[in-house]
């Protein structure tokens, strides 16, 4: 479709904000979606009382578009039973969104969208790239956390050659690293592109330009490096520890073997005296 033949817009102004949170870790959205006021599904797409629209994704996004803030804390206060751990403060994004059919639609200055018009579709391209950006600076966060508990093993290593720490602790952090790459897999996709697109492949440039503003792709990329590197740390540890309890276990059977061997050199010493 043209710039000339814009599509009905979801928003009547020629400039708004947009905000998006990373809310919980999933967002259950079967009965709110049937009893709210629905614009549009995949993804979820509703209008707000106050005005303005929200558009929700089950990996624990809320993208909110020329939204009031206190309409946004009424909003969230009603999807929050539907939230499942939801974070205390939440990862943000905001934006500002500008309405020009006759400029090129994309970034500029950062923290400025551009675009032909604001029908539905094209805000749920803009709240595709947003609700991602703001998963993957959570994921961020959460690596980080993880980075700081295995500095310590990695130079207890170095130092000693020794893991030194509860296999119980060690699974814990795999387990950690592999619940945030099945997140960024399976829940957010983040490499993938919208299914949108497959209805409406007018619009993949411009997704394609807000996914090269917002380095989904590369932060994704530095993501997997960084859960890998957890996992071989953790993993090449346990391997450790589990070796140094085996070679243990070794030695108490070696001892058993000598204790007996000597408890029987000494009953046939006795015999013989």
């Amino acid at each position: 479709m043209s710039a000339s033949d814009p599509r009905p817009a979801a928003i009547g102004k020629m400039t708004f904000s947009a905000r998006a949170l990373y809310v919980g870790e999933r967002i259950d959205l079967r009965s709110f979606v049937r009893s709210s006021r629905v614009v549009a599904q995949q993804p979820a797409t509703m209008a707000i009382d106050g005005g303005g629209i929200c558009i929700l994704y089950r990996y624990g996004a809320a993208v909110f578009f020329d939204v009031a803030a206190s309409d946004q804390e009424r909003f969230l206060a009603v999807l929050r039973p539907l939230v499942e751990q939801p974070y205390q403060r939440p990862e943000s994004e905001d934006v500002s969104i500008s309405v020009n059919a006759d400029k090129r639609e994309g970034v500029e200055s950062g923290t400025s969208v551009m675009l032909h018009d604001a029908s539905v579709e094209r805000l749920q391209i803009v709240a595709a790239a947003l609700g991602k950006s703001v998963a993957l600076a959570q994921y961020e966060s959460d690596v980080a956390t993880t980075f700081d508990h295995i500095e310590p093993i990695a130079a207890q290593l170095e130092q000693t050659g020794r893991g030194g720490r509860d296999m119980r602790q060690l699974l814990r952090h795999i387990g950690r690293a592999l619940r945030n790459e099945h997140k960024m897999v399976a829940r957010v996709e983040v490499v993938d592109r919208p299914e949108l697109l497959w209805d409406h492949p007018e619009l993949e440039q411009l997704y394609l330009r807000l996914e090269d503003e917002f380095e989904l792709t590369e932060r994704a990329e530095i993501l997997d490096r960084k859960l890998e590197l957890i996992s071989r740390t953790v993993s090449t540890t346990l391997e450790l520890l589990q070796n140094q309890r085996g070679l243990r276990v070794e030695w108490y059977i070696v001892g058993l073997i000598v204790f007996e061997i000597a408890l029987t050199l000494y009953e046939l010493f006795l015999r013989r005296s």
